[in-house]
């Protein structure tokens, strides 16, 4: 490894693991220069490769920052649910109703948790006191340890994953589905009512972040995509 990549190889570690979070400076070129007893065109070296990769911005006589995470790199955006409700015009409601730490259970989880645990989360979005969403998610603890420490009880896994952990690759995947028992139950419909599922995955170069299932009423929320002809090749049948 030459002495440009161990810089960025550690950069890139402090960003990923959220040692240092969206906003804040990353050490200046000379602090950097002195740390690693190397010429600034090494630093910078390894500064515009992380730049290249969205991980970081320059600002000019300010010095260097970790980017924020980008969320409108997929075929369908990553929605933030109270954000979507809020512009509604709507009162947003949110409630936590189960929070396990757990092993994975099969070979699709084993997949996600690669070779760590995974938090298992359940809960309930509303809009004007109305079920919008019913979430289940689990959060891969491997790529995302800092989700151990964060309250839940107050805050959405799915505004504190966009808000805090950047990803490289999303999937999305919408079936009509008929709500079983504890869907309608929780949702306020009867069982077998229409609703739409939308299960996402996310990667960070190529390492499992997050899967979830959110499970909507029928009549309650729409999707739109908007795409180019070159977005085209991405989505698959």
């Amino acid at each position: 490894m030459t002495l440009h990549q161990r810089i960025y190889a550690d950069l890139e570690r402090r960003i990923l693991s959220g040692d240092l979070s969206p906003g804040d400076r990353i050490p200046f070129e000379h602090e950097l220069t002195e740390t690693y007893d190397c010429s600034r065109m090494t630093v910078s070296k390894a500064i515009s490769e992380l730049a290249g990769r969205g991980l970081v911005t320059r600002r000019r006589r300010a010095g260097t920052f970790v980017a924020q995470p980008k969320a409108h790199a997929a075929v369908l955006a990553i929605p933030d649910l109270q954000a979507e409700v809020a512009a509604r015009g709507q009162a947003y409601g949110y409630a936590l109703l189960d929070r396990v730490e757990r092993n994975a259970r099969d070979d699709d989880e084993g997949e996600l948790a690669a070779g760590g645990r995974l938090l298992d989360l359940t809960c309930l979005h509303s809009a004007d006191g109305a079920p919008l969403a019913l979430e289940h998610r689990l959060i891969a603890l491997a790529a995302a340890p800092q989700a151990v420490d964060v309250d839940f009880q107050t805050l959405s896994p799915g505004s504190w994953l966009l808000k805090s952990q950047p990803w490289t690759e999303a999937e999305n995947r919408i079936s009509a589905i008929e709500a079983d028992a504890m869907a309608a139950r929780l949702l306020g419909l009867k069982p077998g009512a229409a609703c739409l599922c939308v299960e996402r995955r996310t990667w960070r170069d190529g390492q499992g972040v997050t899967r979830v299932w959110q499970t909507f009423p029928g009549d309650r929320y729409d999707l739109v995509a908007r795409f180019s002809p070159a977005h085209m090749k991405d989505i698959r049948r």
